[in-house]
């Protein structure tokens, strides 16, 4: 059995999320063992933490409509939305986590992406990214 490209982008995607998603739930409990993100109500007035609380909450949002496409369950697209809005990357880390562990190595990568009848008809070997 061959290692193409595909399965290897597949597996730097893979460790890059568990990464994100790693890092981002330790840094979480630290801060939350230090302090209740409830007690940070001063930092409203800072212009610098309004910015940057709206960039990471818009690309959040930004996410979360790729999510909702790919999703064609209301209640998953709900639950999604709850999550991603409340644990932020710690979320949209594990939804791309498991649409890589359910995706077929097999499979062109951009299947992860796309929903199932958005899937291009089957193309020759090299096209839409295929190795030959």
């Amino acid at each position: 059995m061959s290692f193409s490209r595909q399965q290897g982008l597949r597996i730097v995607l893979m460790a890059l999320f568990a990464v994100i998603l790693g890092a981002m739930t330790a840094v979480t409990i630290r801060a939350s063992l230090e302090r209740s993100v409830l007690a940070n109500g001063h930092l409203l007035q800072d212009r610098w933490f309004q910015a940057t609380l709206c960039d990471a909450y818009f690309g959040f949002l930004a996410i979360y409509v790729w999510i909702a496409y790919r999703e064609s369950s209301t209640p998953l697209r709900i639950v999604w939305f709850v999550l991603v809005m409340l644990l932020g990357n710690i979320a949209i880390s594990v939804y791309v986590l498991w649409r890589l562990a359910r995706h077929s190595p097999e499979q062109p990568l951009y299947h992860v992406l796309l929903r199932e009848w958005h899937l291009p008809p089957a193309c020759p070997a090299g096209v839409a990214g295929e190795s030959p």
